[in-house]
């Protein structure tokens, strides 16, 4: 499992680490650099599932260009990945220029100090680790575990459709039918209860059921379908062009939780996007809940007061915080518990309410310009 990510020169980040718990919270304020962190992780398993460095980077904003940290040209993104005998320290050194390539890349197994290996200036593109995928046991732990990130970012319109059947949820969730659909029998009535059962804590009526179902001559397409019920004794049945962007965003992510594989990374954007801030609570329960118990690790970031209020105080060490550096506008990283004044500034008010008024961030500002 992912237990850092470690940022230098990426993007707008000089030097951070984000440290990665079965549930961490991201936040701070818009272009404090927290979807840069979550780029970083998305370059990583794009270079692990064979892409070259240019296409891996013009996949993200920015592309080649924004890579790096103005005015340098080498960026360094390294993970620390947690196994049974010993932890591996996996680090990769890119160098843009009119042709992108990879200047170092290592490996190392941390609790027996020992170098697997080391790449110095190959003049590739390509990660050296993939070619050792076959033969060493700690590159196929650190190729498997950066190809099980997953980044979700439903798209409510993509999901309103028919769609063929696939194993593989996608980024946008488009399929989510499909994936359902496509599940042996008994998996995918257990898949549905559990959906069903959450759903009905969604809304002010009553869903009473959420399922996938195989349509056409040939059953190869499906959509989805739930029953509602607003009046009492009145059920509506409705597919997947009628539901909330809402609900569907909601759905999404349980299926993600409920189909990923176990061992992996699920890392979602804006978490409670078009969820109503009453139902914040309901949220973080399943991602805590369905994480534990299928072992998947969550990242999340988020802006919403409400879903901060409901963070118990034992999350405080799995909250960091993205903030920008006054005096040199990079990104950092700032865990919560690391606040001096944190105590402080929780009895003035909930968590939300202290980022709401921006307390957080003029705490951070205050304290560089005390170690400057």
């Amino acid at each position: 499992m992912l237990k850092e990510i470690h940022l230098n020169n990426w993007k707008s980040f000089k030097q951070a680490t984000l440290y990665i718990d079965p549930l961490t919270v991201l936040i701070g304020t818009n272009a404090s650099g927290k979807s840069n962190v979550l780029e970083g992780l998305e370059f990583l398993r794009r270079m692990a599932s064979g892409e070259n460095i240019e296409s891996a980077l013009t996949a993200l904003r920015g592309g080649l260009e924004w890579a790096t940290l103005k005015s340098e040209r080498q960026f360094t993104l390294s993970v620390l990945i947690e196994a049974k005998a010993t932890d591996y320290f996996y680090s990769l050194t890119v160098e843009i220029d009119t042709q992108s390539k990879i200047v170092n890349e290592r490996l190392i197994s941390i609790n027996n100090n020992k170098n697997i290996f080391q790449k110095i200036d190959e003049q590739t593109d390509k990660i050296y680790l993939y070619a050792l995928k076959e033969s060493i046991e700690a590159a196929n732990l650190v190729i498997n575990t950066l190809q099980n990130i997953f980044i979700l970012e439903p798209v409510p319109t993509h999901m309103r459709t028919y769609t063929p059947l696939s194993h593989k949820l996608s980024n946008d969730a488009k399929n989510i039918a499909g994936v359902l659909a496509a599940l042996p029998d008994t998996q995918q009535t257990c898949c549905e209860n559990i959906l069903s059962y959450y759903a009905k804590q969604l809304p002010e009526g009553d869903i009473h059921k959420v399922w996938a179902e195989k349509v056409g001559k040939l059953n190869s397409d499906a959509m989805l379908y739930c029953e509602e019920e607003w009046v009492n004794g009145e059920i509506t049945l409705i597919d997947a062009r009628s539901m909330s962007d809402g609900t569907l965003r909601f759905l999404a992510i349980l299926t993600a939780l409920l189909t990923r594989p176990s061992n992996s990374q699920l890392i979602i954007e804006d978490v409670d996007n078009g969820l109503h801030p009453s139902r914040a609570g309901l949220l973080l329960q399943i991602l805590q809940e369905l994480g534990r118990q299928r072992n998947i690790d969550i990242l999340v970031t988020t802006h919403n007061p409400a879903l901060l209020d409901n963070l118990a105080p034992e999350m405080v060490p799995f909250i960091e915080v993205a903030h920008r550096d006054n005096k040199t506008g990079t990104s950092k990283l700032t865990l919560l518990e690391d606040i001096s004044n944190l105590p402080k500034l929780l009895a003035s008010g909930t968590l939300g309410k202290i980022t709401t008024q921006g307390k957080l961030e003029r705490s951070l500002t205050r304290r560089e310009a005390e170690n400057a």
